[in-house]
């Protein structure tokens, strides 16, 4: 067999057929397949200078959130710590209602001076005469009349209604009436606001109470004070002057109850019916209900600590834009 022939190449690639039409094709792509290696190069930089931007953004969303979640606590715990301690603003208010509550105390008691309070025992009169007329009218009662004296005290005459309910209300609304006032009392504004209402039970005191002149005119009085105390120094003075309303119509079940049932000044109250129909002695009662009178200002109290931490001159500066009033 012959051999077969021996070809001698210089390469492989030699095998490879090349045109000229192809290699200028070549030779001509190939800018541009620079400038697209140039944009895939820059491609990846953008990318990720996109992430790194969308990886910082959320960072300080994440330190926006945790500042915030700090500052709610920090905000949480000053709360806390205002409402256990009240602040000097505060301790002279309580230091005001204890002095109310003794000096209140001693001349609601005293033989002669006790006709001090007569225009305020009145309007605290007319806080128990319309509680029991308000509990009245919720239960169904027919309200015939309402009349107030300081001397012999206040009578409502009404048919019908829940005596159950209606009989504690007149202490126990008087309580939650002044334990309202008392929390108003923390506050100048709030204050204001409260004198208002105060206001329009003095004008029903002025039309329920006795019409001599004696009782027109120590009403008149007494709502006078109101308008006086609004327009000297921005209502400051109409502050205690609400604490002290709020007081006397808080703890006038306590000392009414002394009146009536320890002193025995008069021969039937609210309470001794009260026990003749529901059982119990009328002075189980009356320390009951004296009892929740004083748990009413205990809650006005703490309130006022923890919605009216403004100093006084917080409170100055918040009443002149309430309202605005100053001679």
């Amino acid at each position: 067999m012959a051999p077969a022939p021996f070809i001698l190449l210089d390469s492989p690639l030699s095998l490879i057929p090349h045109s000229p039409a192809s290699t200028s094709q070549s030779t001509s792509a190939s800018p541009k397949s620079e400038r697209a290696n140039d944009f895939e190069a820059l491609a990846p930089t953008t990318r990720e200078q996109e992430q790194r931007s969308l990886f910082a953004q959320l960072h300080k969303r994440e330190q926006v959130a945790e500042f915030e979640l700090v500052g709610r606590s920090i905000e949480a715990r000053s709360v806390q710590k205002r409402s256990l301690s009240p602040n000097s603003t505060q301790k002279v208010t309580i230091g005001v209602i204890a002095v109310y509550a003794v000096v209140i105390g001693i001349l609601w008691h005293a033989p002669v001076v006790k006709w001090v309070l007569w225009p305020w025992k009145m309007l605290v009169i007319g806080f128990h005469e319309f509680s029991h007329a308000a509990t009245g009218c919720c239960t169904g009662a027919s309200i015939k009349s309402i009349s107030l004296d300081p001397r012999e005290g206040g009578v409502t005459m009404m048919a019908g209604g829940i005596n159950f309910i209606t009989l504690p209300a007149g202490y126990l609304g008087s309580s939650l009436i002044g334990a309202l006032l008392i929390f108003c009392g923390f506050d100048t504004s709030a204050s204001k606001v409260a004198s208002i209402v105060v206001g329009v039970f003095f004008l029903f005191t002025l039309w329920w109470a006795r019409k001599d002149w004696l009782t027109i005119l120590t009403i008149l009085f007494a709502t006078g004070l109101i308008v006086a105390f609004w327009f000297i120094a921005h209502a400051q003075a109409l502050r205690f002057y609400i604490l002290f309303l709020g007081t006397m119509s808080n703890l006038y079940s306590i000392w009414d109850i002394v009146d009536d049932l320890i002193l025995r000044k008069v021969n039937e109250s609210d309470a001794s019916v009260f026990a003749k129909r529901y059982g119990g002695s009328s002075a189980c009662w009356g320390v009951i209900w004296a009892i929740i009178s004083m748990a009413f200002m205990a809650c006005a109290i703490v309130g006022g600590i923890a919605a009216f931490p403004e100093s006084f001159s917080q409170q100055n500066a918040d009443s002149k834009h309430f309202i605005p009033t100053k001679f």
